[in-house]
């Protein structure tokens, strides 16, 4: 299929990832950010060996590159920060690394730059008040009381889609898992040149974003589901960090001072088993496969999604053949993927038996080496 016009919903990573998969096909792309600022959390993400090869078949690889750190490896570590194991990462593109660390707001700069660059429309401040599929076509209102018609809507509105909501009301949505992740930015020392891991009922690893930072990520049993106040996130994330097994990560909580800095999220997971399509409306990356964070895949697996689907969008003369082909290209990679991701996260929380996190991340990697 050629010249589709499609509305992409959700500005992050999934959504402008697939604007410019799409942009590349000859798609007649707009995309909609219920965000006015269209800002994200100052922190940093791990892209592994297979989002490298993602950004390199959309031609953003060198950008990507220049805005953040590479590294070939995970040091694995023992709850008293003990190291026990070094587990390579592959390389999946020639004459790059196998994994890098970004900070967020750079991310979002490459992907945002090239979506307008590409043609795309972008419209922020904006959510889609009324979704209705005719059948030969998608007509959707606006909140600013504009209107539109278009042949597909891609809902890449993260874990809590709206546009889940609105074709698939019967499903559950996501569900707590009784864990919680911390995160905060630190100056990154000099010999810093791997993801580091360290096991435990309190999770953390720390990541090299760019030349001066590395963020660290903290996951802490919440099982009540607290929210923190705001003005009191350092001081909550600090004690955290103090019952920390390893002495390394306990001397870092003194350097936690900003409650802005400090990013708070409840984890929480979700597959949809089922079809990921209701007739001309499709949805990808969080909003059906959202992923714990133990593996590293979240975003990863969004990235993939946007190149399969508009892959399969152009091998196919029905949106129905692509959808399907689309869900079952992908389905069996991301159902691994987030279910091991949360048995890490039982077995941490003592729900399941533990975890060898060497192993689980070796057979990761394998897993997400093999082709899209």
């Amino acid at each position: 299929m050629k010249n589709l016009k499609i509305l992409i919903i959700g500005g992050g990573i999934g959504g402008l990832t697939s604007a410019i998969a799409l942009r590349r096909g000859g798609h007649d792309v707009t995309v909609i950010e219920k965000d006015p600022e269209w800002s994200v959390y100052g922190v940093g993400i791990i892209q592994q060996a297979n989002v490298i090869r993602a950004m390199a078949e959309l031609d953003l690889v060198d950008d990507y590159m220049a805005a953040g750190v590479p590294f070939n490896k995970v040091a694995i570590h023992a709850p008293d920060g003990t190291m026990v194991a070094e587990v390579p990462m592959p390389r999946l593109v020639e004459g790059y690394p196998a994994s890098m660390g970004i900070g967020r707001p750079a991310l979002h700069k490459i992907l945002g730059d090239r979506t307008i660059a590409s043609g795309a429309d972008v419209r922020l401040g904006v959510t889609a008040s009324n979704i209705d599929d005719r059948g030969d076509c998608v007509s959707v209102s606006f909140s600013d009381g504009d209107e539109g018609v278009f042949d597909i809507v891609i809902g890449a509105d993260g874990v809590y889609s709206d546009t889940r909501a609105v074709i698939m009301p019967e499903d559950a949505g996501p569900e707590f898992t009784g864990q919680s992740v911390w995160r905060y930015n630190f100056s990154r020392p000099a010999d810093l040149d791997a993801l580091h891991v360290y096991n435990g009922p309190i999770g953390a690893g720390l990541v090299p974003i760019n030349e001066d930072l590395m963020y660290l990520y903290l996951t802490t049993p919440e099982p009540d589901n607290p929210r923190y106040e705001k003005d009191c996130l350092a001081e909550n994330m600090c004690e955290k960090m103090r019952s920390h097994s390893a002495q390394a990560i306990r001397e870092m909580a003194d350097d936690i001072t900003d409650n802005e800095g400090v990013v708070y999220r409840p984890l929480e997971g979700m597959m949809l088993r089922g079809d990921w399509h209701s007739g001309r409306v499709v949805l990808l990356g969080d909003a059906v496969h959202a992923t714990t964070p133990h593996l590293g895949q979240g975003a990863g697996l969004a990235i993939e999604d946007s190149i399969v689907l508009a892959d399969e969008l152009g091998k196919h003369d029905t949106l129905e053949a692509a959808f399907k082909a689309f869900r079952d290209r992908r389905f069996e990679r991301c159902r691994y993927i987030v279910d091991k991701s949360l048995e890490i996260c039982r077995g941490q929380l003592g729900k399941g038996p533990p975890v060898d996190n060497a192993e689980a991340t070796a057979d990761m990697f394998k897993l997400v080496a093999q082709p899209i």
